[in-house]
């Protein structure tokens, strides 16, 4: 159903207002310049060197390698993890071999995915209000139910830092490794200290609508030498060390270009005046959405401090209209006083505006509807339970995804366009 609320005396904008995209700052040019100039125009060069010298300076490791993506870098710190405790696999087995692995499952599936890559199971691991990750006490329960699982990924939703110190004390007391995934986060800070400095093995992306961007891209973060060296060789297909192609281990075409390098070295030095015209934008959100039934994506300010990359909405419960979700469509009621995310983003829309869904929990997703999914009292959904009602959820992730929404947090949006949106908004509570 379309919305019936009024919108009149609103002006649909001239140009899109995106979620998020690229802003350049002429720097990007001279470092790609460079590289067609010297012809380093593959998967080695000084672009590639400076990136990977500047992110672990930045981010506080040691180590950093260059990979094509973040969904690459999170790969092969799983293949790294499942090595590390498993040992070596069989041929064409993946080093998680019939083994359980804990996730967030409020993230993209690229956080996911590199469990099934390895041949592992992921298990999803609820939501806590509070800052919208994953929820140490059900990442406790989780342990007691699977006393065997010795590996964590975590990812940071929307570039705010979860509650690193008591999950790295879960995982301590249980003798897991910890994977912390930055994708999204890179510059949000925990006690002072960067994301993606804190797991075992760490993972950032630029991609293309990233708060830093080469279009593309990734980092592979650890302070072991060892280990990145052995992502090097993985990422260069595993190249042994002879005067023709030998091979003794599978091998991925990961490596990043130097031309994507060269984008990311003229953004890094941006990075903070990103981050800061992107609280601007949450602020002003904050604001201007103050007398409606709604709250931002929720932080921690007394241990952390967000990177702000996606401004969200979550709407109040009794101000959400009567609203269901089929696989790839919503159906609402529009309701006088009262809402729904896909009324707003279709109000969006209609503006050339452009909003998101949260993430779509993973333990709703078709693909890993059979997996476990466990709850910060213990219990939550095994094999058994594929079917959840989304309108009738206990767990905190469905909830967050029910009622919330991305907003355009686009660093080159006007004031002007910012308050349009807002006005959208509130004319949807009408």
């Amino acid at each position: 159903m379309h919305s019936t609320k009024d919108f009149s005396g609103i002006k649909r904008f001239e140009k899109k207002v995106f979620l998020a995209t690229p802003t350049m700052h002429g720097e990007e040019r001279e470092f790609i310049e460079d590289a067609f100039r010297t012809n380093w125009v593959t998967t080695a060069g000084h672009n590639i060197d400076e990136i990977e010298e500047m992110t672990a300076k930045l981010i506080g490791c040691k180590y950093a390698v260059g990979l094509t993506n973040g969904t690459a870098a999170l790969h092969m710190a799983t293949k790294l993890a499942g090595e590390r405790l498993y040992g070596m696999p069989k041929p064409n087995e993946g080093t998680l071999k019939g083994k359980r692995v804990f996730c967030s499952d409020i993230t993209f599936d690229a956080s996911v995915n590199p469990v099934a890559y390895e041949d592992g199971e992921a298990v999803f691991i609820d939501t806590e209000r509070d800052t919208w990750n994953m929820d140490p006490q059900a990442l406790e329960a989780a342990f007691s139910l699977y006393p065997e699982v010795r590996l964590v990924i975590m990812a940071h939703l929307y570039g705010t830092p979860g509650r690193l110190d008591e999950l790295k004390e879960i995982c301590r007391r249980h003798g897991a490794l910890f994977i912390e995934d930055a994708a999204e986060s890179m510059g949000a800070l925990y006690k002072g200290r960067q994301t993606g400095s804190f797991g075992d093995y760490n993972a950032v992306s630029f991609n293309g609508n990233k708060i830093i961007t080469g279009s593309g891209g990734g980092m592979f973060l650890t302070d072991s030498k060892e280990d990145a060296e052995r992502v090097r060789k993985w990422s260069t297909q595993s190249r042994e060390a002879a005067p023709w192609y030998e091979h003794e281990e599978i091998g991925y075409n990961y490596r990043i270009s130097n031309v994507v390098a060269g984008i990311i070295r003229g953004q890094l030095p941006h990075l903070k005046e990103h981050i800061a015209r992107k609280k601007e934008i949450y602020e002003r959100y904050r604001e201007g959405f103050k007398e409606l039934p709604v709250s931002m994506n929720p932080y921690d300010a007394e241990v952390s401090e967000p990177n702000f990359w996606l401004s969200c909405l979550l709407i109040d419960k009794e101000a959400m209209c009567s609203t269901v979700r089929g696989e790839r469509s919503a159906l609402y009621i529009s309701e006088p006083g009262k809402t729904c995310p896909t009324e707003i983003l279709e109000a969006m829309a209609e503006f050339n505006a452009e909003g998101r869904p949260i993430w779509k929990p993973m333990h709703a997703q078709p693909i890993y509807r059979m997996n476990s999914f466990i709850m910060a009292d213990g219990n939550g959904r095994g094999r058994s339970n594929a079917y959840i009602d989304m309108g009738k959820a206990r767990d905190v992730s469905s909830d967050i995804f029910e009622r919330g929404l991305c907003l355009p947090s686009d660093i080159k949006m006007t004031e002007e366009e910012q308050d349009g949106v807002i006005e959208i908004v509130k004319r949807c509570f009408g």
